[in-house]
C-alpha cells in the first residue's frame, strides 16, 4: 500500500514539474517574441526597410569597419534558455532533432521579422541563435549529469527559470514604463 502511494505521489510531482516547465517555457517564448519580433513595442527607424542577408558573418555585422560581436553574443545568450527548455521538455528526442527544433524556432522568428517589417532576415542570426540553443542543450545535459536524475535536474531548471523569468519580466516592465536609467528608444 505504501509503495502505491509513493508511486502516485511521484506521478503527481512529475505532473506538477511538467506543468511548471511548460508554463515557464510559454512565458519565455512570449518574451522572446516580444523582444525579437515586436521589439519591445518600440518603432525603430530601420523597420520600414526589408532586407535579406544570406551571407553568414557578412556586411550587416560590420559597424565602423569592425565586426559587431556584441550582437552575435546577445543572439546566442537569448537562445540558451530555449536549448535548456528543449532538453527538459523533449528529453526523448535525439540531440539532432532538438537542434533542428531550436533552428526552426530561430528560422520562424527571422521570417516573422522580415514579413512583419520589423527586422532583417539574417542567416548570421539563425546561426548564432542556434549556437545559443546548442549551448543550452549541453548545459542542460551537464545539469542532468550533475544531479544524476532528470527529475531533480528539471526541478533545478524550474527554480532557476522561475527566478530568471521573474527578473526578466520585472526588467521588461520597468523598461517599458521608463523606470530605469537605461533607454532602448
Amino acid at each position: 500500500m505504501s509503495l502505491q502511494r509513493n508511486r502516485e505521489s511521484n506521478r503527481n510531482d512529475n505532473a506538477t514539474a511538467n506543468k511548471l516547465t511548460n508554463v515557464l517555457f510559454i512565458i519565455y517564448l512570449l518574451a522572446l517574441l516580444w523582444i525579437l519580433v515586436f521589439k519591445l513595442g518600440v518603432q525603430f527607424s530601420y523597420m520600414a526597410d526589408r532586407s535579406v542577408n544570406l551571407i553568414p558573418f557578412g556586411e550587416p555585422l560590420m559597424s565602423n569597419g569592425k565586426a559587431d560581436f556584441s550582437e552575435m553574443i546577445l543572439n546566442a545568450v537569448i537562445f540558451v534558455p530555449l536549448g535548456i527548455y528543449t532538453g527538459v521538455l523533449f528529453e526523448r528526442w535525439s540531440f539532432w532533432k532538438r537542434v533542428r527544433f531550436v533552428f526552426s524556432v530561430s528560422l520562424v522568428i527571422e521570417a516573422l521579422q522580415f514579413l512583419l517589417k520589423v527586422g532583417a532576415f539574417d542567416i548570421t542570426d539563425i546561426i548564432t541563435n542556434t549556437v545559443g540553443g546548442v549551448i543550452g542543450l549541453v548545459l542542460y545535459k551537464a545539469i542532468a549529469k550533475i544531479f544524476r536524475n532528470s527529475r531533480k535536474a528539471q526541478n533545478f531548471v524550474n527554480v532557476s527559470a522561475a527566478i530568471g523569468t521573474a527578473g526578466m519580466v520585472l526588467l521588461l516592465v520597468l523598461l517599458k514604463l521608463d523606470l530605469l536609467p537605461i533607454r532602448y528608444r
